[in-house]
């Protein structure tokens, strides 16, 4: 078995012995470099990711002996289980494919990694955006701090954030007017997710103007429906004879998420 095939294969016809083989190569210090960051990528999945990956993926993180380009995507794919455990608890052990004891073990790595100030700054921005997506107190004076800076890959990394972290409705508007469109796509992204009232004007112009790229269109478009999802669908309508599939899908969800659940899914849960 090849990791590299896996990459291009879907997850769902992976073979059994995938996340063994994720494991085998995260452990081998001689593997290639190229087969430990794949690795380290898809050892995320949630049709592999379990106690061991994660043990394995921390273990990489903690090294001062491995790249920071390592260290950083082991962080990164800690981040959708943590979210997942965050958001689903642990009342059945079935929903979350970690122990409740390993979800607390990586938070706690992450918070005291990032506070150790020997820790590469950009091994720190990827910590800092993998924690976040299961929000503790600390997070509000990190991003904070993150923003502050004149570095503008923290600056990046702490819009990023500000998806996930409350509070930063004012930067987030501040954030959609950078040149910068990694950082405006992110203040897109944060706008839409905290339903922003005061972006309404900056996101529906973004879906109005015809000169949006394509990844910025596909934000717009979500935060539309969330800011003002009862307008949302008026603007909308215009890209569902779109060209592009990922558009019409991206507008049909949207549109869905705007209307919210039908009177029938409303009458089934009562």
């Amino acid at each position: 078995m090849d990791v590299k095939a896996l990459k291009d294969t879907p997850t769902w016809e992976w073979p059994e012995g995938a996340g063994k083989m994720f494991l085998d190569i995260l452990r081998d210090g001689q593997a290639a470099e190229s087969d430990r960051l794949l690795a380290a990528e898809l050892a995320g999945d949630f049709t592999v990711i379990n106690d061991e990956l994660v043990d394995a993926l921390l273990s990489l993180l903690r090294s001062g002996d491995e790249s920071e380009k390592l260290r950083g995507k082991a962080v990164i794919s800690l981040g959708p289980v943590l979210e997942h455990a965050d958001t689903h608890g642990f009342e059945d052990a079935d929903d979350v494919p970690i122990a409740q004891h390993t979800f607390h073990r990586i938070r706690e790595s992450l918070r005291t990694l990032y506070m150790d100030a020997g820790v590469p700054g950009t091994v720190r921005r990827r910590i800092l955006e993998a924690s976040v997506r299961a929000p503790q107190n600390w997070h509000q004076d990190a991003v904070r701090a993150a923003y502050a800076s004149d570095d503008e890959a923290w600056r990046l990394t702490a819009v990023f954030c500000m998806r996930f972290v409350r509070g930063f409705d004012e930067q987030i508007l501040e954030a959609l007017d950078s040149k910068n469109p990694d950082i405006h796509y992110e203040a897109v992204c944060a706008a839409g997710n905290w339903e922003v009232d005061a972006a309404w004007p900056h996101i529906t112009a973004l879906v109005t103007s015809g000169g949006t790229d394509k990844p910025l269109l596909l934000a717009a478009i979500e935060a539309v429906a969330r800011v003002r999802p009862r307008e949302a669908a008026e603007i909308l309508n215009a890209f569902t004879d779109s060209d592009d599939e990922d558009i019409v899908e991206a507008v049909f969800e949207a549109t869905a998420m705007a209307e919210g659940p039908s009177d029938e899914d409303d009458e089934l849960r009562h």
